[in-house]
């Protein structure tokens, strides 16, 4: 569970092994206290059936007020058993590395250089390496988005598309394939969209594709009334609620918003913002404990 950027400067990571209920409680908590700018909250099921936190943080934390926090949430036991690792960024770079295998959503195939051969005649790939900037297809709300991008492109052809929180690049580049036209991608991090640039490259997209750096819609590129007949937000749930009438306002009358970052609880607060917009859901998708939403 999660997806956003992991901070490009990472200086500790807390890891917690628990019951799938106590991180799912932690992961809500946490991403409540947290400034998102410089954590990131994670959770992953493992093979023993145990789930597994990860909180990364890009700035010194106070240990004791973490194991507080923890410990009001999931008990003392919990708090005790917390890991705090230092890691340098170089080093999250090349552990990301490790064991990434081909993701396959619908027809698009998120992989890297060396599984260019898993590529099937019809796929759309999308050859991602893992980066400072997190976001490789390899989570459940990537790849919710891409099915989702994948049943909206078969009957129609969006003409134009806006990617929030692009990450690095992931979305913006399977539309850019797949549709052939101009897609415009931002994010609030310039690390991620210095690595989408060098992605959409890499892909042979660069020319379709419009990045711009900052929060949310506040630039000119994306701050268009009705422009936009897909547009895809992969952040999480109180920044899409904040955001939910500046992506309505962008959509065009018979657009079509994709939104992820949800954990399934949060899917009842996203579709009343979305409501209060005049959005309603058309489609939904539950993977690895996210959703990813069609609205319209």
């Amino acid at each position: 569970m999660r997806e956003g950027l992991i901070p490009h400067k990472i200086t500790t990571i807390l890891r917690l092994t628990t019951t799938q209920d106590r991180a799912r409680a932690l992961t809500e908590a946490l991403a409540e206290v947290f400034d998102p700018e410089n954590s990131a909250i994670a959770a992953f099921e493992q093979k023993d059936a145990s789930w597994l936190v990860e909180i990364y943080f890009a700035e010194e934390l106070n240990k004791k007020a973490v194991m507080d926090l923890v410990a009001l949430v999931a008990g003392k036991a919990a708090a005790r058993a917390l890991r705090f690792d230092a890691l340098a960024a170089k080093d999250w770079v090349a552990s990301s590395l490790e064991g990434l295998k081909p993701i396959r959503a619908g027809r698009f195939l998120v992989h890297g250089a060396h599984d260019r051969h898993a590529l099937l005649i019809n796929d759309i790939g999308v050859e991602i390496e893992a980066s400072l900037a997190f976001g490789t297809g390899h989570h459940g709300t990537t790849r919710g988005c891409l099915l989702a991008l994948d049943s909206i492109i078969k009957p129609g052809h969006p003409a134009r598309v806006l990617d929030v929180g692009t990450g690095t690049g992931v979305l913006a580049i399977a539309a850019a394939k797949a549709l052939r036209s101009k897609i415009v991608a931002g994010d609030i991090d310039p690390i991620a969209i210095e690595v989408a640039r060098e992605n959409a490259r890499r892909n042979g997209v660069a020319s379709r594709l419009r990045f711009y750096c900052a929060p949310g819609l506040r630039h000119p590129l994306a701050a268009q009334l009705a422009s936009f007949d897909l547009i895809l937000a992969n952040i999480l749930a109180n920044p899409l609620a904040r955001l939910s009438h500046a992506l309505a306002s962008a959509l065009s009358s018979q657009g079509k918003l994709v939104v992820s970052g949800l954990l399934e609880s949060h899917v009842a607060l996203a579709l009343s913002a979305f409501g209060r917009q005049g959005l309603h859901l058309e489609r939904r998708y539950l993977i690895e404990g996210w959703a990813t939403l069609v609205l319209s």
